[in-house]
């Protein structure tokens, strides 16, 4: 624990003058005659001083108060038989610590007390820290959810591994809603404290990954910023070691994938029937069976839940003929390769294909298209040949397009549709 102004006195033997503020910890001595030695303060510190050229008090005193010194120790038994009246009253009215220093206690006794609880205080910090940063390298064999839990405990405070976005991935305790701050921080090398409500929270960027955000019921002190840093580095590096056995599970797939156009089955490939996805390149990664393949993300899946060019149905040893098939359909710009004009002329079953082709046509649709198909598309030959008005056909023509939800000037449709009309017959 610091050493307090108030610990001080007792050890050393101070008499006190003006009370409050004592339990305010002592951070250095320095003794000084100078009238206005505030240049020279960096706050935290006991002024020493047998008063030979004070000055007026109330002026002193506020100037020692506004340069964060703790406290004033006047000298006694030299230049002043006792602690001047008016320097008491000025130290009141400013509530500012006062206590006196009798001419048997040298200046030099407090410079050495505040010196060996300082260095008490450095020692105890160093092992503190020490102890800290062993325990979390353990954690971090472990995971970076020990890691996180480890850190929670040694700060006494919550503690959350964010994602980039600022999701938590691991927490220990409850913080704030951190996505507005991870969007401001950015990726890189940054880091942010604030205090929210009572709580002091302070959050670092941890590479491109993620974040560690931290919220104590005090702000952190040196060794506690020195333990949160250690457990930085130590999720840096783990999300960085994760970072590489990602590349290296992408490797694995792109090799599985290989295989399977190669007609050779692998385990982790779905259980057929299931389609042949294609995705563009830095897609965000999709469930279940993925690989990256020539410039494209490829998925196997019997579904997918985001925008992709699907195969028609394969099985484990038909996917070079499903990444064929994707591919068409992601050229003629269609969700599927069914959509593609003229593919049920390479289905496997043409007859199954030709009646779910027509199944939207009736008996009188069918004929009608039949001898239009067989006319070539020409309107006059096929109305004399079925006995209507050209605009008869016309309609019924305009009425095929509505049920197949497909346009009848796509050559590669034409095709599909007269197989279709005599797979059949």
């Amino acid at each position: 624990m610091p050493l307090t102004l108030a610990g001080l006195a007792r050890e050393v033997g101070l008499p006190v003058h003006v009370d409050p503020g004592l339990d305010r910890p002592v951070a250095w001595v320095h003794s000084t005659e100078l009238a206005d030695p505030t240049p020279f303060l960096e706050g935290g510190e006991l002024l020493l001083t047998t008063g030979i050229a004070l000055g007026p008090y109330r002026p002193y005193v506020r100037r020692l108060a506004g340069a964060g010194a703790v406290g004033l120790g006047f000298g006694t038994g030299l230049s002043h038989t006792r602690v001047p009246a008016g320097l008491v009253d000025a130290a009141r009215d400013e509530g500012f610590p006062l206590v006196e220093v009798p001419r048997e206690v040298p200046f030099i006794a407090i410079t050495k007390a505040v010196s060996r609880a300082v260095a008490v205080d450095e020692y105890a910090a160093l092992t503190r820290t020490s102890h800290a940063q062993r325990a979390l390298t353990r954690a971090a064999l472990t995971s970076t959810d020990a890691v996180v839990s480890r850190l929670a405990r040694l700060v006494d405070g919550a503690v959350a591994l964010l994602a980039a976005s600022g999701e938590p991935v691991h927490s220990s305790g409850d913080l704030p809603d951190l996505r507005g701050e991870a969007e401001r921080l950015g990726p890189g090398p940054a880091g942010a404290a604030w205090q929210a409500g009572e709580r002091h929270v302070a959050m670092q960027a941890l590479g491109r990954r993620g974040y560690l955000a931290v919220s104590t019921a005090e702000p952190l002190d040196t060794a506690d910023r020195n333990i949160v840093n250690t457990a930085a580095s130590l999720l840096t590096l783990a999300l960085a070691k994760s970072d590489a056995v990602d590349v290296v599970r992408g490797e694995l797939r792109t090799a599985q994938f290989r295989l399977l156009l190669a007609g050779v089955p692998v385990a982790d490939a779905p259980e057929g029937p299931f389609r042949v996805f294609v995705l563009p390149k830095g897609t965000e990664e999709p469930p279940g069976f993925w690989a990256e393949h020539d410039g494209h993300v490829v998925v196997l899946a019997r579904e997918l839940d985001r925008p992709a060019h699907a195969s028609s149905p394969v099985t484990a040893t038909e996917v070079a003929r499903g990444y064929r098939e994707a591919l068409r359909a992601r050229d003629e710009h269609v969700a599927s390769f069914e959509d593609v004009p003229g593919s049920g002329l390479l289905a496997t079953d043409i007859a199954l294909h030709a009646a779910t082709l027509l199944a939207p046509l009736d008996a009188s649709l069918r004929a009608s298209l039949r001898v239009w198909l067989g006319c070539h598309g020409q309107w006059d030959p096929a109305a004399a040949k079925l006995g209507v008005h050209r605009h008869t056909i016309r309609n019924r023509m305009r009425r095929v397009e509505e049920l197949l939800g497909r346009s009848l000037d796509s050559p590669g449709l034409r095709a599909e549709l007269w197989f279709a009309l005599h797979a059949g017959r």
